[in-house]
């Protein structure tokens, strides 16, 4: 996660005056294409982790929001996650509020990129090697 610092001196920040700060993370107000939303920074117990929801209207924040969202907190090579739990620990205290989380982990298990689509400028013979390479030295059926 970025620092404190860095992160509201983003110019997505508005109101700053009303940044309340604890001594494990902030909330306050920023923008995202022209949307004024609530957001919640944290981090402790092995996660950081930033919410945000629209304060008016029941929109919920589209991906690319969320992806603007992910560049003012965190820093460029970070992974970021959003969670989809088994339903007997669903928490919905906000029905608008979409969460981003980052695991202290340095192994944070993520798929592989082939997994999900073309990476920019790749070709699907790449994707195919990568494919092969991923299922040989993890013992897959290809």
């Amino acid at each position: 996660m970025r620092s404190v610092e860095e992160i509201v001196s983003n110019k997505r920040f508005i109101y700053s005056e009303t940044v309340v700060y604890s001594e494990d993370g902030f909330k306050g107000f920023m923008t995202v294409d022209n949307i004024v939303m609530t957001f919640i920074a944290s981090w402790g117990c092995g996660w950081d982790h930033v919410s945000v929801a629209p304060t008016k209207g029941s929109k919920i924040p589209t991906w690319q929001m969320m992806c603007k969202v992910k560049d003012v907190f965190f820093k460029d090579d970070e992974s970021v996650i959003q969670i989809h739990p088994p339903k007997d620990q669903y928490v919905n205290n906000l029905n608008n509020c979409l969460h981003l989380w980052r695991s202290n982990d340095k192994n944070m298990l993520l798929p592989p990129s082939f997994m999900v689509g073309l990476k920019r400028g790749q070709k699907i013979l790449d994707v195919q090697r990568e494919y092969e390479q991923y299922c040989r030295e993890n013992g897959y059926k290809m």
